[in-house]
């Protein structure tokens, strides 16, 4: 008996099969971006990634200063005290990751006294100036800056109100009281007191957005937007530091030895990185050109040892946490988790846009640092404790908190939202 070989497809036949195929998988891409716990992991890795990031361009960025500092013992000080502070934040995001939305709303009104407090006892002898503003406290060798956790209290505290009067934001005088006044006006009142202009930049982007996630007319922004700006012009022709970075920006001061060094140098390490950087650690501005190598104008090292791809990458992974921001807020049917995400993702990316905007020149420098990547302990942990609430929130999404439960497939489920896998 004699074997018959089945005639291979003709190759219209193989073309127009890949072509139903593709759809199909698409299609399950699609749906697996569609998972419960998409948000939870891609929040969780953006966040991990941009500290990981952030601890290499630390090291990088500060190792000569602290070769100077030690008279060439280590040059490992900064970097070692960044570890630091991001293991503690990490710990203090994967708490904030359980607490559900209802302790988030108790917790509110204790978390901004306390923050205001603190901020307080920064005009008392525990204060520290620094570039003149004063918005430090100094305790022995601890220094802390209480006007990051007055962002996260600002944040629950007016999505809860907010959220509460829901119905009721069409009239003004619920609007203004009690989140406007005296909530707002007290804690950014206050850090404007320490003349940091910068920190109330990134305040007055998180009431805006607080305001607009709960749904308050257009008409209002116009008026706050005008009074904040007049703030803004009086903050900066009322002081001589601020009024000569501004000259700079204008090009009206170009001294290379005086105001304009640091955005000047700023901009040649971006110009000396081209398109594919001088390679990690070889950074020649950050042996002493460049002030603030590793904490304000990060992002410049990074353009120079990274080049082009660094700085895209870095700019896809603000992107990325700003669209799941979106996507938690579209997905909740919670008021108050709504308007605590989108202000969240306001202090994040408003902050990111300003430091990253004066670093490449389209705006004054302020004094920001780049979220999750300069140095510094107060933001860094605030920051990951206020992503370690949207975590909770993510929890919140229907099917997630099972679907995080199931230990045996947790490594599985996580795994279903890159692109590419198949079920097998």
């Amino acid at each position: 008996m004699s074997s018959v070989t089945a005639a291979p497809p003709s190759k219209p036949r193989a073309r127009a099969a890949a072509k139903t195929e593709e759809p199909t998988r698409f299609g399950t891409w699609l749906a697996r971006l569609d998972s419960p716990v998409t948000s939870y992991y891609v929040l969780l890795s953006v966040a991990v990634v941009l500290v990981v990031i952030g601890l290499i361009m630390v090291l990088s960025a500060s190792s000569v200063k602290s070769l100077v500092q030690t008279d060439n013992a280590t040059p490992y000080v900064f970097f070692r005290k960044q570890l630091q502070f991001a293991v503690l934040g990490g710990i203090a995001m994967a708490v904030a990751a359980h607490v559900p939305v209802r302790t988030w709303k108790a917790l509110s009104v204790p978390i901004l006294v306390g923050a205001l407090f603190l901020q307080v006892l920064v005009f008392t002898p525990l204060g520290v100036s620094v570039n003149g503003n004063r918005n430090w406290l100094g305790v022995g060798p601890v220094s802390l800056q209480p006007s990051e956790f007055a962002k996260v209290g600002l944040v629950l505290v007016g999505a809860a109100v907010l959220s509460a009067k829901r119905r009721s934001l069409g009239r003004l005088r619920h609007v203004i009281v009690p989140f406007l006044f005296p909530v707002a006006l007290a804690t950014i009142g206050l850090v404007l007191l320490g003349h940091d202009l910068g920190t109330v930049m990134v305040m007055g982007g998180i009431v805006a957005a607080l305001l607009f996630a709960a749904g308050v007319p257009r008409r209002l922004f116009i008026w706050g937007a005008s009074a904040f700006t007049t703030l803004a012009v009086v903050m900066v022709v009322t002081s001589p530091n601020r009024l000569a970075r501004f000259d700079v920006w204008l090009g009206k001061d170009t001294d290379p030895y005086g105001a304009a060094r640091q955005p000047l140098h700023g901009r040649y390490a971006l110009a000396d990185g081209g398109w594919w950087g001088v390679g990690l650690g070889a950074s020649r501005e950050k042996w002493s050109w460049l002030p603030e190598a590793h904490n304000d104008f990060i992002f410049a090292i990074l353009g120079e040892e990274l080049g082009l791809p660094g700085t895209l990458v870095m700019l896809g992974l603000f992107c990325a946490l700003t669209l799941v921001c979106y996507r938690i807020v579209l997905r909740s049917k919670d008021m108050f988790v709504r308007i605590a995400t989108a202000g969240v993702m306001a202090w994040i990316v408003c902050q990111a846009i300003i430091n990253i905007g004066a670093v490449i020149g389209l705006l004054p420098v302020i004094g920001v640092p780049l979220p999750l990547v300069s140095y510094g302990g107060s933001s860094l942990m605030t920051t990951m404790f206020a992503l370690g609430m949207l975590l909770s929130f993510a929890r919140q999404e229907p099917g997630c908190a099972e679907a995080l439960s199931a230990k045996p497939s947790v490594v599985k489920r996580s795994l279903a939202v890159l692109p590419g896998r198949r079920n097998r």
